[in-house]
């Protein structure tokens, strides 16, 4: 468990550990991303998920800073956007990623999209590579990876990714993703945990939501957390935020697992990685 809140933590594979729980900033607006985030570390979260392409850097690190909280129980995600690609591109848009945060390092560093229109993953991930080698980041992964991404940097880079950040909700379960991460060693980190929304007025799930007393957004979480997923749900509502945080006091059945597990259709609600640029 993480020390300095309720969260459980995962081991990744070179031994750093990232919160179980997180929040996302994606479309929080730049102006209430600071305000955003103290609300969230008030209510116990030690994870924060930003990237460059959401433009909220700022306000995510003007936070961490307003805290009080030590700068080593918050855990701070960041991402290269695809503009950025390649090795010399990398390594600058990590420095301008990090002036921004204000931070002298971030916890975790992910390549936002493999674009393979572009070729240039692998001499984005060897940046990764340097740049863990040089403590800008404790730990090095990806974001929207396919099978076939992770297994071209299985063959050519020198260390595999922490972690892959998916689009994965119980209309997209990403069963043969979540298989190949377990077989290397790659944590699964839920990107869209809610479907944007989607999953909040299905049937089988408010029937479970029903069963517990706990509303649909906290089964969903629930569920990934029991998956063993890394979940990061985006919220700016002060009372969502501690709602989507009091996850740990009640436990799915396997029935109830049953269940969701059978909401799986394939739908994507972001673009599909193949072809994203």
């Amino acid at each position: 468990m993480n020390q300095a809140t309720s969260t459980p933590a995962l081991m990744l594979h070179d031994g750093v550990e990232i919160p179980q729980l997180g929040l996302g900033v994606f479309q929080v607006p730049p102006e209430k991303t600071q305000e955003t985030v103290e609300r969230a570390l008030e209510a116990g979260y030690r994870h924060i998920d930003t990237a460059a392409a959401y433009r909220n850097e700022r306000g995510v690190g003007a936070a961490v800073a307003a805290s009080g909280i030590p700068r080593e129980q918050i855990f701070v995600t960041t991402k290269l956007w695809n503009t950025s690609q390649g090795y010399e591109p990398a390594l600058g848009a990590f420095e301008k990623s990090v002036a921004r945060l204000g931070l002298d390092y971030v916890d975790l560093y992910l390549i936002h999209w493999p674009v393979p229109s572009e070729g240039r993953t692998l001499d984005s991930w060897r940046a990764l590579e340097r740049i863990q080698l040089d403590g800008g980041a404790r730990t090095i992964g990806v974001s929207n990876f396919r099978v076939e991404d992770l297994e071209m940097l299985e063959r050519e880079a020198e260390v595999l990714p922490t972690v892959n950040q998916i689009e994965l909700h119980p209309h997209l379960q990403q069963a043969e993703l979540r298989e190949w991460h377990a077989e290397h060693g790659v944590a699964t980190e839920a990107w869209s945990p809610l479907a944007q929304g989607e999953l909040l007025y299905n049937a089988t799930i408010a029937a479970v939501a029903s069963r517990h007393d706990r509303s649909a957004a906290q089964v969903i979480l629930r569920w990934h957390l029991q998956l063993g997923n890394v979940v990061i749900p985006k919220s700016a509502t002060p009372s969502r935020i501690r709602e989507n945080f009091a996850l740990f006091d009640f436990e799915l059945t396997e029935d109830d697992m049953t269940e969701i597990a059978a909401l799986d259709v394939g739908k994507r609600i972001g673009p599909d990685p193949a072809d994203f640029a």
